[in-house]
Protein backbone atom coordinates (compact mmCIF):
# COMPACT_ATOMS: atom_id res chain seq x y z
CA UNK A 1 0.00 0.00 0.00
CA UNK A 2 1.01 3.59 -1.03
CA UNK A 3 2.40 5.84 1.97
CA UNK A 4 -0.08 8.46 2.74
CA UNK A 5 -0.35 11.79 1.32
CA UNK A 6 0.29 14.73 3.61
CA UNK A 7 -2.68 17.58 3.51
CA UNK A 8 -1.64 20.91 5.33
CA UNK A 9 -4.46 22.54 6.56
CA UNK A 10 -6.79 19.85 6.21
CA UNK A 11 -9.10 21.55 8.92
CA UNK A 12 -9.63 25.29 6.98
CA UNK A 13 -12.91 25.14 4.30
CA UNK A 14 -10.57 24.39 1.01
CA UNK A 15 -8.45 21.89 2.55
CA UNK A 16 -11.11 19.78 4.52
CA UNK A 17 -12.70 19.66 1.20
CA UNK A 18 -9.90 18.43 -0.49
CA UNK A 19 -9.55 15.76 2.34
CA UNK A 20 -13.37 14.63 1.48
CA UNK A 21 -12.58 14.74 -2.37
CA UNK A 22 -9.64 12.46 -2.03
CA UNK A 23 -11.25 9.77 0.17
CA UNK A 24 -14.12 9.68 -1.78
CA UNK A 25 -12.94 9.80 -5.45
CA UNK A 26 -9.32 7.61 -4.75
CA UNK A 27 -10.00 4.34 -3.10
CA UNK A 28 -6.33 3.80 -2.33
CA UNK A 29 -5.79 7.19 -0.70
CA UNK A 30 -4.78 7.27 2.74
CA UNK A 31 -4.37 10.97 4.35
CA UNK A 32 -3.03 12.10 6.96
CA UNK A 33 -4.05 15.99 7.87
CA UNK A 34 -1.45 18.31 9.70
CA UNK A 35 -3.44 21.43 10.97
CA UNK A 36 -2.28 23.72 13.70
CA UNK A 37 -6.22 24.51 14.41
CA UNK A 38 -5.65 28.65 14.36
CA UNK A 39 -8.61 30.51 14.09
CA UNK A 40 -10.26 29.00 10.77
CA UNK A 41 -9.43 25.42 11.10
CA UNK A 42 -12.20 23.49 12.71
CA UNK A 43 -11.65 19.94 13.96
CA UNK A 44 -15.84 19.56 13.35
CA UNK A 45 -15.37 19.92 9.35
CA UNK A 46 -13.93 16.48 9.23
CA UNK A 47 -15.45 14.99 12.52
CA UNK A 48 -17.61 12.07 10.58
CA UNK A 49 -14.37 11.00 9.08
CA UNK A 50 -12.92 10.61 12.89
CA UNK A 51 -13.29 6.64 12.46
CA UNK A 52 -12.01 6.13 9.26
CA UNK A 53 -9.02 3.89 8.80
CA UNK A 54 -7.70 6.12 5.99
CA UNK A 55 -7.41 9.34 7.68
CA UNK A 56 -5.27 10.48 10.37
CA UNK A 57 -5.34 14.01 11.90
CA UNK A 58 -2.20 15.41 13.27
CA UNK A 59 -1.69 18.42 15.62
CA UNK A 60 0.79 20.72 14.86
CA UNK A 61 1.82 24.15 13.36
CA UNK A 62 3.91 23.75 10.31
CA UNK A 63 6.99 26.19 11.24
CA UNK A 64 7.33 23.90 13.93
CA UNK A 65 10.70 22.05 12.12
CA UNK A 66 11.22 18.81 14.63
CA UNK A 67 7.25 18.14 14.19
CA UNK A 68 7.31 18.57 10.46
CA UNK A 69 10.03 16.48 10.22
CA UNK A 70 9.13 13.96 12.49
CA UNK A 71 5.64 13.54 10.29
CA UNK A 72 7.11 13.29 6.86
CA UNK A 73 9.85 11.22 8.09
CA UNK A 74 7.43 8.46 9.01
CA UNK A 75 6.97 8.51 5.10
CA UNK A 76 4.43 10.49 2.40
CA UNK A 77 3.61 9.82 -0.78
CA UNK A 78 2.89 13.65 -1.36
CA UNK A 79 2.73 16.76 0.61
CA UNK A 80 -0.63 19.04 -0.95
CA UNK A 81 0.04 22.31 1.12
CA UNK A 82 -3.08 24.12 1.78
CA UNK A 83 -2.10 25.82 5.39
CA UNK A 84 -2.06 29.26 5.83
CA UNK A 85 -3.37 32.59 6.64
CA UNK A 86 -5.62 33.55 4.05
CA UNK A 87 -7.97 36.82 4.70
CA UNK A 88 -6.56 40.07 3.06
CA UNK A 89 -8.27 41.93 5.90
CA UNK A 90 -6.45 40.43 8.86
CA UNK A 91 -3.49 40.52 6.72
CA UNK A 92 -4.28 44.67 7.04
CA UNK A 93 -4.47 44.39 10.36
CA UNK A 94 -1.18 42.46 11.31
CA UNK A 95 0.98 41.18 8.57
CA UNK A 96 3.10 38.65 10.97
CA UNK A 97 1.17 35.65 11.37
CA UNK A 98 0.82 35.84 7.84
CA UNK A 99 4.51 36.29 6.75
CA UNK A 100 5.71 33.46 9.38
CA UNK A 101 3.01 30.96 8.34
CA UNK A 102 3.03 31.79 4.49
CA UNK A 103 6.35 32.20 3.75
CA UNK A 104 8.46 31.00 7.49
CA UNK A 105 6.25 27.78 7.44
CA UNK A 106 6.20 26.96 3.43
CA UNK A 107 10.29 27.02 3.65
CA UNK A 108 10.43 24.62 6.58
CA UNK A 109 7.85 21.89 4.60
CA UNK A 110 10.22 22.78 1.60
CA UNK A 111 13.57 21.58 3.49
CA UNK A 112 11.85 18.88 4.83
CA UNK A 113 10.41 17.37 1.59
CA UNK A 114 14.12 17.95 0.23
CA UNK A 115 15.40 15.87 3.01
CA UNK A 116 13.26 12.69 2.93
CA UNK A 117 12.61 12.93 -0.63
CA UNK A 118 8.87 13.22 -1.07
CA UNK A 119 8.08 12.36 -4.21
CA UNK A 120 5.52 15.09 -5.27
CA UNK A 121 4.97 18.58 -3.38
CA UNK A 122 1.77 20.75 -4.17
CA UNK A 123 1.61 24.53 -2.80
CA UNK A 124 -1.85 26.13 -3.29
CA UNK A 125 -1.20 29.27 -3.89
CA UNK A 126 -3.59 32.54 -5.00
CA UNK A 127 -4.73 34.55 -7.99
CA UNK A 128 -3.78 37.40 -5.74
CA UNK A 129 -0.35 37.20 -6.41
CA UNK A 130 -0.88 38.79 -9.63
CA UNK A 131 -2.23 42.09 -8.46
CA UNK A 132 -4.99 43.94 -10.14
CA UNK A 133 -6.76 43.79 -13.57
CA UNK A 134 -8.04 46.33 -15.62
CA UNK A 135 -11.45 46.02 -16.89
CA UNK A 136 -10.47 43.46 -19.60
CA UNK A 137 -7.80 40.70 -19.72
CA UNK A 138 -7.17 37.90 -17.64
CA UNK A 139 -3.96 36.52 -15.04
CA UNK A 140 -2.07 33.62 -16.98
CA UNK A 141 0.88 32.01 -15.56
CA UNK A 142 3.20 34.24 -17.36
CA UNK A 143 1.60 37.20 -15.90
CA UNK A 144 4.10 39.24 -13.54
CA UNK A 145 3.55 38.86 -9.96
CA UNK A 146 2.38 42.00 -8.70
CA UNK A 147 1.16 41.23 -4.80
CA UNK A 148 -0.72 44.43 -3.42
CA UNK A 149 -2.04 43.68 0.16
CA UNK A 150 0.46 41.45 2.83
CA UNK A 151 -1.62 38.44 2.24
CA UNK A 152 -1.29 38.55 -1.60
CA UNK A 153 2.79 38.94 -0.80
CA UNK A 154 3.31 36.28 1.56
CA UNK A 155 1.88 34.00 -1.10
CA UNK A 156 3.64 34.67 -3.69
CA UNK A 157 7.11 35.11 -1.13
CA UNK A 158 5.78 31.10 -0.86
CA UNK A 159 5.69 30.47 -4.52
CA UNK A 160 8.96 32.11 -5.36
CA UNK A 161 10.32 29.76 -2.74
CA UNK A 162 8.98 26.42 -4.37
CA UNK A 163 10.27 27.83 -7.63
CA UNK A 164 13.49 28.34 -6.01
CA UNK A 165 13.61 24.94 -4.68
CA UNK A 166 12.68 23.21 -8.03
CA UNK A 167 15.55 25.58 -9.89
CA UNK A 168 17.84 24.67 -7.00
CA UNK A 169 17.41 21.14 -5.96
CA UNK A 170 15.28 19.98 -8.16
CA UNK A 171 12.14 19.11 -6.22
CA UNK A 172 9.19 17.75 -7.81
CA UNK A 173 6.91 20.98 -6.92
CA UNK A 174 4.38 22.71 -8.54
CA UNK A 175 2.06 25.76 -7.80
CA UNK A 176 -1.76 25.65 -8.35
CA UNK A 177 -3.19 29.59 -8.09
CA UNK A 178 -6.82 29.43 -7.99
CA UNK A 179 -9.26 32.25 -8.22
CA UNK A 180 -12.26 32.71 -5.11
CA UNK A 181 -13.52 29.47 -3.92
CA UNK A 182 -17.06 28.94 -2.08
CA UNK A 183 -19.01 26.13 -0.48
CA UNK A 184 -19.56 24.50 2.19
CA UNK A 185 -17.26 24.55 5.24
CA UNK A 186 -15.79 27.82 4.34
CA UNK A 187 -15.72 30.25 7.75
CA UNK A 188 -17.72 33.16 7.63
CA UNK A 189 -15.36 36.11 7.60
CA UNK A 190 -15.05 35.70 3.49
CA UNK A 191 -17.90 37.08 1.35
CA UNK A 192 -20.54 34.39 0.53
CA UNK A 193 -20.48 32.49 4.07
CA UNK A 194 -20.88 35.81 5.49
CA UNK A 195 -23.04 37.32 3.77
CA UNK A 196 -25.14 34.17 4.32
CA UNK A 197 -25.04 33.57 7.82
CA UNK A 198 -26.30 37.25 8.35
CA UNK A 199 -28.99 37.26 5.97
CA UNK A 200 -30.20 34.21 7.53
CA UNK A 201 -30.52 36.16 10.74
CA UNK A 202 -31.53 39.50 8.94
CA UNK A 203 -28.53 41.35 9.63
CA UNK A 204 -27.32 44.16 7.14
CA UNK A 205 -24.47 43.00 4.93
CA UNK A 206 -21.16 45.18 4.95
CA UNK A 207 -20.34 46.03 0.52
CA UNK A 208 -16.55 47.57 0.44
CA UNK A 209 -16.81 50.97 -1.33
CA UNK A 210 -19.05 50.88 -4.27
CA UNK A 211 -19.50 47.20 -4.70
CA UNK A 212 -18.22 47.01 -8.38
CA UNK A 213 -14.93 44.72 -7.61
CA UNK A 214 -14.87 42.03 -9.73
CA UNK A 215 -14.02 38.56 -8.94
CA UNK A 216 -13.60 35.30 -10.79
CA UNK A 217 -15.52 32.51 -8.44
CA UNK A 218 -15.54 28.70 -8.59
CA UNK A 219 -16.77 25.74 -6.71
CA UNK A 220 -14.19 23.96 -4.28
CA UNK A 221 -14.83 21.03 -5.44
CA UNK A 222 -13.65 21.76 -8.47
CA UNK A 223 -10.90 23.26 -7.52
CA UNK A 224 -10.17 20.50 -5.46
CA UNK A 225 -10.12 18.26 -9.00
CA UNK A 226 -7.93 20.68 -10.43
CA UNK A 227 -5.22 19.99 -7.29
CA UNK A 228 -5.76 16.25 -7.63
CA UNK A 229 -5.05 16.94 -11.66
CA UNK A 230 -2.04 18.49 -11.38
CA UNK A 231 -0.70 16.58 -8.33
CA UNK A 232 -0.93 13.34 -10.83
CA UNK A 233 -0.35 14.90 -14.01
CA UNK A 234 1.48 18.01 -13.99
CA UNK A 235 5.06 18.58 -14.55
CA UNK A 236 7.28 19.37 -11.81
CA UNK A 237 8.47 23.09 -12.01
CA UNK A 238 4.64 24.30 -13.67
CA UNK A 239 2.26 26.37 -12.35
CA UNK A 240 -1.51 26.09 -13.40
CA UNK A 241 -4.13 28.97 -13.20
CA UNK A 242 -7.28 27.42 -11.48
CA UNK A 243 -10.70 29.80 -12.76
CA UNK A 244 -14.71 29.29 -12.69
CA UNK A 245 -14.61 31.58 -15.96
CA UNK A 246 -17.21 33.22 -13.66
CA UNK A 247 -16.90 36.66 -12.95
CA UNK A 248 -19.46 38.49 -10.54
CA UNK A 249 -19.06 42.32 -9.15
CA UNK A 250 -19.14 42.10 -5.26
CA UNK A 251 -22.94 43.76 -5.67
CA UNK A 252 -23.94 41.48 -8.31
CA UNK A 253 -23.23 38.56 -6.01
CA UNK A 254 -25.35 40.72 -3.08
CA UNK A 255 -27.68 40.76 -4.58
CA UNK A 256 -28.32 37.29 -5.99
CA UNK A 257 -27.84 35.98 -2.01
CA UNK A 258 -30.41 39.01 -1.74
CA UNK A 259 -33.06 37.14 -3.71
CA UNK A 260 -32.10 33.49 -3.23
CA UNK A 261 -32.59 33.80 0.61
CA UNK A 262 -35.45 36.06 -0.20
CA UNK A 263 -34.37 39.16 1.53
CA UNK A 264 -34.47 43.25 0.66
CA UNK A 265 -32.06 45.27 -0.90
CA UNK A 266 -32.29 47.31 2.44
CA UNK A 267 -30.06 44.82 3.84
CA UNK A 268 -27.23 46.11 1.80
CA UNK A 269 -24.61 48.69 3.85
CA UNK A 270 -21.99 50.15 1.96
CA UNK A 271 -18.81 50.48 4.20
CA UNK A 272 -15.82 52.21 3.62
CA UNK A 273 -12.95 50.34 0.77
CA UNK A 274 -10.69 48.06 2.12
CA UNK A 275 -7.09 49.86 1.86
CA UNK A 276 -5.83 48.67 -1.53
CA UNK A 277 -8.27 47.18 -2.50
CA UNK A 278 -8.04 45.34 -6.14
CA UNK A 279 -10.58 46.17 -8.52
CA UNK A 280 -10.77 43.77 -10.76
CA UNK A 281 -9.30 39.15 -10.87
CA UNK A 282 -9.67 37.23 -13.77
CA UNK A 283 -8.03 33.76 -14.35
CA UNK A 284 -7.67 32.69 -18.10
CA UNK A 285 -7.22 28.26 -16.95
CA UNK A 286 -6.55 27.71 -20.62
CA UNK A 287 -3.42 26.22 -19.67
CA UNK A 288 -5.02 23.45 -17.33
CA UNK A 289 -7.99 22.90 -19.54
CA UNK A 290 -5.52 22.29 -22.90
CA UNK A 291 -2.71 20.24 -20.43
CA UNK A 292 -4.52 18.27 -17.87
CA UNK A 293 -8.44 18.05 -19.37
CA UNK A 294 -9.61 19.71 -16.21
CA UNK A 295 -12.41 22.02 -16.52
CA UNK A 296 -15.07 23.82 -13.95
CA UNK A 297 -17.98 21.30 -13.94
CA UNK A 298 -20.75 23.49 -10.76
CA UNK A 299 -22.39 25.95 -12.58
CA UNK A 300 -21.61 28.88 -10.24
CA UNK A 301 -25.97 29.25 -9.44
CA UNK A 302 -26.68 25.75 -8.68
CA UNK A 303 -23.40 25.74 -6.81
CA UNK A 304 -24.59 28.97 -5.01
CA UNK A 305 -28.11 27.63 -4.35
CA UNK A 306 -26.38 24.48 -2.94
CA UNK A 307 -23.98 26.36 -0.73
CA UNK A 308 -26.93 28.74 1.06
CA UNK A 309 -28.37 25.45 1.52
CA UNK A 310 -25.69 23.59 3.41
CA UNK A 311 -25.51 26.52 5.49
CA UNK A 312 -29.14 26.58 6.31
CA UNK A 313 -28.85 23.35 7.30
CA UNK A 314 -25.83 23.62 8.99
CA UNK A 315 -26.99 26.18 11.67
CA UNK A 316 -25.20 24.54 14.25
CA UNK A 317 -21.89 24.26 12.38
CA UNK A 318 -22.53 28.49 11.65
CA UNK A 319 -23.65 29.21 15.41
CA UNK A 320 -20.39 27.61 16.69
CA UNK A 321 -17.94 29.67 14.63
CA UNK A 322 -19.85 33.25 15.31
CA UNK A 323 -18.65 33.56 18.66
CA UNK A 324 -15.90 34.92 20.99
CA UNK A 325 -13.25 35.92 18.40
CA UNK A 326 -15.29 36.08 15.10
CA UNK A 327 -17.64 38.74 16.71
CA UNK A 328 -14.44 40.83 18.40
CA UNK A 329 -12.91 40.82 14.67
CA UNK A 330 -16.44 41.24 12.79
CA UNK A 331 -17.07 44.56 15.01
CA UNK A 332 -13.31 45.76 14.56
CA UNK A 333 -13.33 45.24 10.78
CA UNK A 334 -17.34 46.73 10.18
CA UNK A 335 -18.83 48.23 13.01
CA UNK A 336 -17.22 51.79 13.53
CA UNK A 337 -17.28 52.04 9.54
Amino acid sequence: MAAPILVTGGCGFIGSNYVRYLLETDPDAQVINYDGLTYAGNLQNLADLARDPRYRFVHGDITDRNRVREVIGAGVSALVHFAAESHVDRSIHDSGPFVRTNVLGTQVLLDAAREFGVPRFVNVSTDEVYGSLGPTGAFTEQTPLAPNSPYAASKAAADLLVRSYVHTFGLPAVITRCSNNYGPYQFPEKLIPLFISNLMRDEPVPVYGDGLQVRDWIHVRDHCAAVYKVWREAPAGSVYNVGGRCEKTNLELTHTLLDILGKPRSLVRYVADRPGHDRRYAIDCAKIERDLGWRPAVPFEQGLRDTVQWYRTHADWVANVRTGEYLKYYERQYGAR
